[in-house]
């Protein structure tokens, strides 16, 4: 059995999983895509896979599993399959449950990557979605014109180009020269980017800081380079450089 990507044999629980939950996905072995079964539980270390006996008995290189995550652990900007095509979760919003025992729903609104068509998804949070199959590439940002975003692979120079409206929500985040940036690579198209967590932006614009409210826990708005407004401590100062949360659009600290 495999346990994230940890062997282990017998039927027994795993002493860090608490309990089972089967479906199925797919493994990719011998560069044969085949049905598994899998065990998903939450721990510490993420996703507990465990496969059938037929593949594990086999003597050869171990099965590659492509990642399944919780539909309440999905992001914006995520890749995953939906009826069998790669989507990509642009939106996402949580309906609680009206009557006790009811389960949270998960809307989400998705774009397909080769069609471009949108989707709409609606699962409980303990389904599972499958992340597509495309690979991930470090890129630097080179310009932006009326209509794309054009960034260059820092590894073979190949340059890609990505609409505007398909990087609305990461745009806010990306400056020249920002490290830890990655293109989604699908079909040799990028059809996504990721920013890093944490990014460092400069104050473009905000009220002058005032003296003596450096341990208030008052706010203002602060414009940045980029033109995201952050709501930023009183005694943060114009053209400080500052720790956003790209996740969140929060102020973390001064960088």
């Amino acid at each position: 059995m495999l346990c994230c990507g940890t062997p282990f044999t017998g039927k027994e629980s795993n002493p860090r999983c608490d309990s089972y939950r089967w479906g199925l996905t797919i493994v990719r072995f011998e560069g044969i895509r085949r049905a598994a079964l899998f065990c998903l539980s939450s721990c510490p270390s993420g996703l507990f896979f465990r496969l059938s006996e037929q593949y594990v008995s086999q003597k050869s290189s171990s099965p590659i599993l492509l990642p399944i995550m919780l539909a309440k652990e999905v992001k914006t900007g995520t890749v995953v399959v939906h009826d069998g095509n790669p989507v990509m979760i642009v939106g996402i919003s949580v309906q609680s449950p009206s009557a006790r025992g009811a389960a949270t729903l998960y809307k989400f609104r998705a774009r397909h990557v080769v069609t471009r068509n949108k989707v709409d998804i609606t699962l409980k949070g303990t389904d599972v979605l499958q992340e597509a199959d495309f690979s991930r590439r470090d890129v630097q940002m080179m310009y932006t014109d009326t209509e794309h975003l054009h960034v260059m692979d820092k590894e073979d120079y190949q340059q890609y180009e990505i609409p505007l409206e398909d990087a609305e929500e990461q745009l806010p985040y990306i400056t020249e020269g920002l490290e830890g940036m990655r293109a989604l690579i699908y079909n040799d198209a990028c059809v996504g980017i990721e920013v890093p967590a944490t990014v460092e932006l400069k104050i473009a614009q905000c009220d002058p800081g005032v003296k003596g409210n450096s341990a208030t826990s008052r706010t203002k708005p602060a414009t940045m380079e980029t033109g995201l407004v952050v709501q930023v401590p009183e005694y943060i100062k114009e053209d400080e450089v500052l720790k956003i949360d790209s996740r969140t659009g929060q102020f973390l600290s001064r960088a």
